[in-house]
């Protein structure tokens, strides 16, 4: 189904190092601009975005053996649901199998991956996608992952996280503690990331 996607990736993985950060989510992870985002925020680290149009989360595991295993990937963020919420509401279960399933095939590769289950965004506060939610939520806590709520409606200020990161980063603060961004600071920037919001 994602042939030419999955023959791109392959090929971008032989440019790739391993133990970065990856990205596997849906239509609307494919224009994030890691580049940018990346120089903008002084993230450390290789970051790498293995999405797919319309990505289900059963094809999901299929994607993370062809396009992300080779990477041994130290964190694994996970924005997968969007295209499932017909399928969710016919089967729960199965959708939660199929979770827990990308979850163990991602661990089998890296026992100490830490991975951040993304919530779906939900503008119109639809039952269908808080209820997913709210399965995506258990989840990450059954599994022992990192759940990132995306749905809290808060006032990002770009300029502002920029500027107090950068500080942070630059004088030395966090660099010698040898301790990783946490996880929702990098989801924040990537995931709640608004061109609008950029002046």
């Amino acid at each position: 189904m994602f042939e030419s996607e999955i023959a791109k990736y392959q090929s971008l993985n032989k440019l790739a190092s391993q133990h970065g950060t990856v990205i596997l989510g849906g239509t609307d992870d494919l224009s994030i601009p890691l580049g940018e985002l990346k120089q903008a925020f002084a993230l450390e680290g290789d970051l790498y975005n293995r999405s797919m149009p319309d990505l289900t989360v059963s094809l999901s595991a299929e994607v993370f053996d062809a396009c992300i295993k080779a990477l041994n990937p130290e964190t694994v963020l996970l924005h997968i649901g969007a295209a499932d919420l017909k399928s969710f509401g016919e089967n729960s279960s199965a959708f939660d199998q199929a979770y827990r399933d990308l979850i163990g095939r991602i661990r089998a590769v890296n026992r100490k991956c830490r991975i951040a289950v993304i919530s779906l965004r939900n503008p119109e506060e639809r039952t269908d996608i808080a209820e997913l939610n709210k399965h995506l939520k258990y989840l990450a806590d059954a599994e022992r992952c990192e759940y990132s709520d995306i749905t809290v409606k808060r006032i990002w200020n770009p300029k502002e996280t920029k500027e107090v990161m950068s500080f942070l980063y630059s004088t030395g603060f966090v660099r010698p503690l040898n301790v990783k961004r946490p996880l929702y600071d990098l989801v924040k920037i990537l995931f709640c990331y608004d061109p609008a919001c950029i002046a």
